[in-house]
């Protein structure tokens, strides 16, 4: 055993002796290596190994709680068996099909130290072996080779600081030619499926010699300004904009990237749309999905339905039976969905967007309409179902998702050739839709199929690219109602009441000692601790809140003294502190413990799950939040109840759970918390705006504190930069309008 100073990682070099337990989709292994006579247990994301297979590894020995010494390797380099005893133990380990132990031992016998050799470049010759068909020896061949080149994209990613599990996924996704494609293009590592930084691709690309100013370079950087900025919802950006920002990243002359950008526009790979302020550059799906919403957006509009002659009478009756009169605005709403084939109904909270809803939910249905409900997330479909007392469900769902683990590609069931079978789809959180998803809403309605969308256009715009429902409003093509009248319930609401100055620009009132709001002068640490007290001891005192249940932290970042990395720590420790019957588990340098709560942070269509009433189903969403009922830490499994499901997360899907005691305000999104303590300090400039302020606010149902400073809260109220994301979508609305 040798150590590596300059890593302080241990050297161990050995045999495999036997693999107890891998995923292949992670490369998360446990598995035992003879080195120098010694058998170690080692646990690591390392990629695939196979009994038999030289490896050297770099780590750690650590003490498990329940097993004992283990080595944790950080990396691995793996080799083929060196002697015909190891073959024999590769080839018996079932790591290739249709090979055991009795005809491991013969391929040895018949072939020798040639017998790796053979599979690999003449596998027809182990035909000569009884029970080996020319197709079994293929698909041992076919493995083999796949195997090999995993381990060559491992070893010659793990160079540049590639994880195994992210070379694992290069390899699925460019195959067999992935070290080639590579050293031709490093650049590729920036797309699918790594999504790497410019700049890690940039060192790997000066490491291969490439030409700082050359065309591969020059487009890398394009596409990466393009891809960066879609990530921050843009589709577009402005060509002088890009051009300019595109030369002064790569350090190169804005007339190198002019020309590099009009040999992309000529062969397609980019494209350009002109609005009335000038040329724009799209990716060209992003440009498909605009024009495609456009084009659909624009032709319902053109289509009213017959407004139904009796539908003030029917509002009339539906007054009478509810006890109350509907706000002329309200009214107004009403009769607009009723005649239109596509509307737009926005409004702040307490202006009575609810109430509408569910008065033209009556009335399409009275009239034999069948109604789909549907919102972007699991948890704004669940409140969507409490607030209209019908099935609701996320659009993912309402389009049934179908996922290719092998391509990583989603599709939808539902699409422009198997359409949904309704009449009417009422879209709720408007505001979150991106807009490829909406895209694909949009194809899968049948010709006459009506959709009224409803949301808040002041609150955060979608994570995804797109501003969708302010550029359709911004449009004018297509009738839209906005709620303004506050409603006197909840004109006694001071979260209200601040929501609304928050929009109009005006700092939010402090609140008093019988107030909904409150606001808690407080900076830097001192913020930090004022949050945790606040959550852990005062609130639940004063209200009688349960801390985990009903009080929600939310932060505009994930970084300084009040963002969630330093929070989720501090509040695990007060509100679930270790105990002897809590079992905990410590995965990838976060530890979960039985009893916290937690969210999922990336899509998983594949994750199974069980409901409480006895019903299995696969997928858990980006958003979803639940408490960890068990952990087993033996298995390393975490069972997770969320809402009414139950989801056991393996080694290769913990990392898809967050520590959710503080959760960032864009992950909050479309759903409400009974209480919410928001910390204002130390925010970043760029997160300095007034409607990530407003979106937080109006997470509160019952209690809203606010803590922090004032002058940072002043700059958030004040700039409304942040709401303009560069888009198509209302020119090209406009474009329709106009023929």
């Amino acid at each position: 055993m040798e150590t590596d100073r300059s890593e302080e990682l241990l050297r161990m070099e050995g045999v495999v002796e036997h693999v107890i337990f891998e995923n292949r989709d992670t490369g998360y292994a446990v598995f035992e290596v003879n080195a120098g006579g010694e058998l170690h247990v080692v646990t690591g994301t390392v990629g695939e190994v196979n009994a038999g297979e030289s490896v050297t590894l770099y780590g750690r020995f650590e003490t498990h709680p329940a097993h004992g010494p283990q080595f944790k390797a950080e990396s691995c380099e793996a080799s083929m068996p060196q002697d015909l005893a190891a073959t024999l133990a590769y080839l018996s380990s079932g790591a290739l099909p249709y090979i055991g132990p009795a005809t491991a031992k013969k391929i040895v016998e018949r072939f020798g130290a040639d017998c790796l050799e053979v599979i690999a470049n003449d596998p027809l010759r182990l035909t000569e072996l009884r029970g080996i068909t020319p197709e079994k020896a293929k698909a041992i061949s076919t493995e083999f080779k796949r195997m090999f080149g995993v381990r060559e994209a491992v070893a010659y990613l793990s160079r540049f600081g590639v994880s195994p599990v992210r070379a694992v996924e290069a390899y699925r996704h460019f195959g067999p030619q992935t070290v080639e494609e590579i050293n031709r293009n490093p650049y590729i590592l920036c797309g699918e499926p790594l999504h790497m930084t410019f700049r890690q691709v940039d060192a790997i690309a000066a490491e291969l010699q490439l030409d700082p100013a050359g065309s591969l370079r020059v487009w890398a950087g394009l596409l990466y300004a393009l891809r960066h900025n879609a990530g921050n919802g843009h589709t577009c950006l402005p060509r002088e904009k890009l051009v300019e920002a595109t030369a002064r990243f790569l350090g190169v002359e804005p007339e190198q990237v002019e020309s590099e950008l009009d040999r992309q526009l000529t062969e397609g790979e980019v494209k350009s749309y002109t609005r009335p302020d000038g040329e724009f550059i799209c990716l060209p799906d992003l440009l498909s999905a605009e024009t495609d919403i456009a084009a659909r957006l624009w032709e319902l509009s053109r289509h009213p339905v017959p407004l139904p002659p009796d539908v003030d009478r029917s509002i009339e009756i539906l007054e009478r039976a509810q006890g109350f009169a509907y706000a002329p605005e309200q009214r107004l709403a009403i009769r607009t969905a009723m005649g239109s084939s596509v509307m737009v109904l926005t409004g702040g909270p307490g202006t009575g967007k609810t109430t509408t809803v569910n008065a033209i939910l009556s009335l399409l249905q009275s009239s034999g309409q069948r109604v789909a409900l549907c919102a972007p997330t699991g948890r704004a479909a669940k409140r969507m179902s409490e607030l209209t007392g019908q099935k609701a469900q996320t659009i993912h769902r309402l389009l049934e998702v179908d996922y290719d683990p092998q391509s990583c590609l989603l599709r939808f069931i539902h699409n422009e050739k198997n359409l949904l079978k309704c009449d009417v789809v009422v879209l709720d959180e408007m505001s979150m839709v991106d807009v490829k998803l909406f895209q694909s809403l949009l194809a899968a309605l049948r010709h006459g199929c009506r959709i009224i969308m409803v949301g808040d256009a002041d609150q955060l715009p979608s994570v995804g690219p797109g501003n969708v429902l302010g550029e359709v409003i911004q449009s004018g093509v297509v009738p839209t109602v906005r709620l303004e009248h506050i409603f006197r319930q909840s004109a006694q609401s001071l979260i209200v009441e601040n929501a609304h100055r928050i929009v109009h620009g005006q700092l939010p009132q402090r609140g008093g000692r019988d107030s909904d709001f409150f606001f808690l002068p407080a900076g830097g640490m001192e913020c930090q601790q004022l949050v945790c007290d606040l959550v852990s001891r005062r609130l639940p005192a004063s209200y009688g809140f349960d801390p985990v249940r009903d009080i929600q932290v939310l932060c505009p970042t994930k970084k300084g003294p009040v963002g969630t990395a330093a929070l989720n720590p501090r509040l695990q420790q007060l509100l679930n502190p270790p105990a002897r019957d809590k079992a905990e588990l410590e995965l990838g340098g976060r530890l979960f413990r039985q009893g916290d709560k937690v969210m999922q942070v990336r899509n998983d269509y594949l994750i199974p799950y069980e409901r409480d009433g006895g019903e299995s189903g696969v997928g858990a969403f980006n958003g979803d939040m639940g408490v960890i009922l068990q952990v087993d830490a033996q298995q390393r499994t975490l069972l997770v109840q969320m809402e009414d499901r139950k989801l056991t997360y393996g080694p290769d899907t913990i990392p898809e759970l967050e520590i959710a005691y503080a959760i960032t305000v864009h992950k909050s999104q479309g759903t409400e918390f009974t209480a919410v303590v928001m910390p204002v300090s130390d925010v970043p400039r760029q997160l300095c705006y007034r409607n990530l302020l407003y979106t937080g606010v109006t997470r509160a149902k019952k209690l809203c504190v606010l803590t922090g400073g004032m002058p940072v809260l002043g700059a958030m109220v004040e700039n409304v930069r942040q709401n303009m994301r560069y888009s198509c979508l209302c020119s090209l609305l406009n474009e329709g309008a106009a023929l």
